[in-house]
């Protein structure tokens, strides 16, 4: 008897949580095209004449209000200089998060394993710095980098370094605080210095959270409008951001066709990115946010 109320028990939990898992499912399947819908939106209305995206902007395009790839075309062979904004943006991106990855990994590394109290105090003062308002130090930000010359796609990056090390510095710190020091001693053992240790043994380890950090900093350096517009000579230097409002002309006029255009041509990149590189967030985010 006993036996088969557990088995009666262990159906009705089973049952239970299949019925949870679809009404999960279903909700958050609501939330996902809620949240996915702007962005068909803006695929759809790239594709259609400026005056039918003001008067209907949710319907599709159909033959009178199609214009094919006229806006596509206006957006890159505009006087904007929409391609040399990308290129722009590349750099930067690039750049940025190659010299974030490289010097937070090392600079965690050295901080988790030299357990010192002046790398305790580093450690956190880069923690500190993911608090503190951005528009706090903007304007004594521009003037700065005015002064030493940091005003230019290639070496702005040394700018993001700045911003961009209190994340990186959370997420490597705690990563390397749950890999046991005797792989690291082994190493050593049979000949590794700590560099070679370090670019040997610990970054392969590292590789999820690597991932995961680069990923984040390019969505934002890629998509960032602010800083960029503060620091760079933009008279030269524009990014794709700082591009599309440009689209925006004197008297309220707004190309909304060619912006439409230029937002898929932006966006499309960072898309086919985090969708292959997607398996690797949770779990790096996840390891890099608990210590083990």
């Amino acid at each position: 008897m006993e036996s088969t109320k557990k088995l009666k028990t262990a159906d009705e939990i089973k049952i239970k949580r299949k019925k949870s898992d679809i009404i999960f499912t279903i909700v958050f399947s609501i939330i996902s095209v809620f949240w996915v819908y702007p962005l068909i939106m803006v695929l759809i209305n790239s594709f259609k004449e400026k005056m039918y995206i003001s008067l209907n902007p949710f319907s599709l395009p159909d033959a009178e209000s199609s214009v094919g790839l006229a806006n596509y075309d206006q957006a890159v062979n505009t006087q904007m200089n929409f391609m040399a904004g990308m290129w722009n943006s590349l750099v930067i991106t690039v750049l940025s998060v190659f010299l974030i990855l490289l010097c937070t990994s090392m600079c965690a590394y050295y901080v988790t394993r030299v357990n010192t109290w002046y790398t305790k105090v580093f450690y956190y003062l880069c923690l500190f710095s993911m608090i503190v308002p951005f528009q706090m130090i903007m304007f004594p930000l521009s003037k700065v980098t005015d002064v030493l010359q940091l005003n230019t796609p290639y070496v702005i990056p040394i700018v993001y370094l700045g911003f961009g090390a209190g994340t990186a510095m959370f997420m490597f710190g705690n990563f390397l605080k749950s890999i046991p020091p005797d792989i690291e001693e082994a190493a050593m053992i049979d000949g590794c210095d700590p560099i070679k240790t370090f670019f040997l043994v610990v970054l392969p380890i590292m590789k999820p959270t690597v991932i995961s950090v680069g990923i984040l900093e390019t969505m934002w350096i890629w998509n960032d409008y602010l800083l960029p517009y503060l620091v760079l000579k933009t008279r030269l230097y524009k990014t794709v951001p700082i591009v599309v409002q440009y689209f925006q002309g004197g008297y309220g006029r707004v190309e909304w066709g060619a912006i439409m255009a230029s937002m898929v041509i932006t966006i499309t990149p960072i898309v086919i990115l985090y969708l292959f590189l997607q398996k690797y967030i949770i779990k790096g985010v996840l390891s890099g946010a608990v210590k083990g």
